[in-house]
């Protein structure tokens, strides 16, 4: 697949967005209980996984982050971002249930391959 320039306002893009930002916010506020907002540590995250997904050679045909064959994450911010998911993904369905079956649906997408020759 052809990489598609960058379109952090195509719709798709927009709701991945609102998707990974609910799933931190809810996991720092069980977490960290920060006062207001989030805490450092996921203003962090947060900001580094708006910008992956801004920088995404997929862009609106990608499925999730974790079935991506390009896996742009480092290391530390995947196993931060599995920590999240894995708590925040089920809980979702309760806080956003439209947001969830989105996600739910784009995880059952076929992940796309980048043609690196063209």
């Amino acid at each position: 697949m052809k990489p598609q320039p960058p379109n952090p306002t195509h719709k798709r893009m927009i709701r991945e967005k609102k998707t990974i930002t609910y799933m931190i916010d809810l996991y720092c506020k069980k977490h960290h209980k920060a006062n207001s907002g989030l805490c450092l540590e996921c203003q962090k995250f947060k900001e580094y996984a708006l910008l992956r997904l801004d920088k995404c050679p997929f862009q609106d045909k990608k499925s999730t982050c974790g079935k991506c064959t390009i896996q742009c994450y480092k290391q530390d911010m995947k196993q931060q971002a599995r920590k999240i998911m894995s708590y925040s993904g089920p809980r979702l369905l309760l806080h956003h249930p439209v947001l969830a079956l989105h996600h739910i649906w784009d995880k059952h997408r076929k992940a796309p391959v980048l043609d690196r020759n063209k």
